[in-house]
């Protein structure tokens, strides 16, 4: 089992940034994918960002973040991080981590993550 803890999130305005981190433990993570989520006030929740985390290799963004937000891992700090830039009112909402064995893609769907941490919030203003 994979447990995740999200930090980073606030309040800012448009234009601006703000770095999400999420801290990955468990018993044998390295097969997993891992990634963001996130859920807009009255919309259900969607794909981010993902990548793998046995080689921090991509797997995929929204095409919403695409040029504006960056996934990476720290191996150091068994930690994903989300480095968010140019946000805009439109991306204020719960930011959740997630991890699974499947390939985290734009397609996936949240109800098909096992694991999930407790979520943080952004909040951007005009």
């Amino acid at each position: 089992q994979v447990q995740l803890v999200e930090s980073g999130g606030g309040s800012v305005q448009a234009g601006g940034s703000l770095r999400l981190s999420c801290a990955v433990s468990g018993r044998t993570f390295s097969r997993y994918t891992v990634g963001w989520f996130r859920r807009a006030p009255g919309k259900e929740r969607e794909f981010v960002a993902a990548l793998h985390w046995w080689s921090g290799g991509v797997t995929d963004y929204a095409d919403s973040v695409k040029g504006r937000f960056t996934i990476s891992r720290d191996n150091a700090k068994n930690t994903v991080n989300l480095q968010m830039n140019s946000l805009k009112p439109e991306d204020t909402g719960a930011y959740y981590c997630a991890a699974d064995t499947l390939v985290m893609k734009a397609t996936t769907r949240s109800a098909e993550v096992a694991n999930w941490g407790q979520g943080t919030q952004v909040i951007v203003s005009s």
